[in-house]
């Protein structure tokens, strides 16, 4: 069995991938072309792209930003346009071409630096104008309520027995989600490279797939998970966090003895070309949202973790992280 299919692609992932690309074209040269002008026109229409289908942690982040935008008056029309496929990077390509447009931006994360290492990306955040990263979200991993794993270590014993027989659903190829599961299957002795992963493009269609039986296990952001927690549908093993989690009563693998605590940030960047006087418009906007009350409800509400970081600060922080995302894939085989 080869490697790619070891990892649950279907043989029609190159069409559906294709298929992708043309809709998420269609609809960002839309926003193109509904735009005029750029600069301090942010205040009055921005455009955030959701890298992802709707539902997922991307969705999630723009969406709660849009409504912090709105409510406190800090732009005027602030809109989300989904574009989702390849761990982002469909949207990250897209993003590129509106050069020099400074009434578009794009939220990214973890999972786009490893879609960018998994997809070889022509295209990476280096590309793009750095503006501000806001919040680190935590992973966690979910099993049916009548699953038979009734803790982790019930899921590993299954998992060493037959590492292929056990599917587990999550975000993109490359993305956070894979990178966990591979470094918690490393953690146990499995080879990463032999686990079936099978990838998503968001996470309401990861959530689908464990509760019609698709996967047996699934991983994605806790919010992605939260409702159906709390009603009881589906139980939650452990988080990966580096430390306990303020409103998740969950285990960390980190206390069950795994060292698995990779976590997931969310932030802005904007196309390359902008002007330094837009960049500084764009860091300002972000800046003002992340000190709402609106915001700060959605972090709490969202079991985030602050951390904020603008313009060149943050910059210096997407090159080391890239690296450091493109090494952990390496390491695990995946790459």
């Amino acid at each position: 069995m080869s490697k790619k299919s070891r990892m649950g692609l279907s043989p029609t992932v190159s069409k559906s991938l294709l298929a992708v690309a043309v809709v998420a074209a269609v609809t960002v040269a839309g926003i193109d072309a509904s735009r005029s002008g750029s600069g301090s026109d942010a205040r009055a229409k921005l455009t955030m792209i959701a890298p992802a289908a709707a539902g997922g942690g991307w969705d999630l982040v723009a969406r709660e930003a849009q409504q912090a935008l709105r409510s406190d008056g800090i732009v005027n029309n602030a809109q989300v346009v989904n574009v989702p496929g390849a761990g982002g990077t469909i949207g990250l390509s897209q993003l590129e071409s509106l050069a020099g447009q400074s009434t578009t931006v794009m939220v990214t994360g973890t999972v786009m630096l490893g879609g960018i290492a998994i997809n070889n990306s022509e295209t990476t955040l280096a590309d793009t104008v750095p503006i501000a990263k806001f919040a680190e979200d935590f992973e966690v991993f979910v099993v049916p309520k009548d699953s038979p794993y009734q803790n982790v270590e019930d899921m590993i014993a299954a998992w060493r027995e037959n590492p292929g027989g056990l599917p587990i659903g999550g975000g993109s190829l490359g993305g956070i989600d894979h990178i966990v599961a591979g470094q918690l299957a490393q953690q146990a002795d499995i080879d990463p490279a032999a686990i079936n992963y099978i990838a998503y493009s968001g996470g309401g269609e990861v959530l689908t797939s464990l509760l019609s039986n698709t996967v047996g296990v699934a991983v994605s952001g806790y919010n992605d998970f939260r409702d159906q927690i709390e009603a009881g549908n589906v139980r939650a093993l452990a988080v990966a966090a580096p430390e306990p989690v303020d409103g998740i009563d969950v285990p960390t693998f980190v206390e069950l003895g795994y060292n698995v605590d990779l976590v997931n940030w969310r932030g802005i960047v904007a196309p390359p070309g902008i002007s330094d006087e837009d960049r500084d418009t764009l860091i300002a906007i972000a800046t003002e949202m992340q000190d709402t009350e609106q915001w700060a409800t959605a972090v709490a509400r969202n079991k985030w973790k602050v951390s904020f970081q603008t313009g060149d600060e943050f910059g210096e922080f997407l090159e080391v992280e890239q690296t450091r995302i493109t090494d952990i894939l390496r390491e695990l085989g995946l790459v």
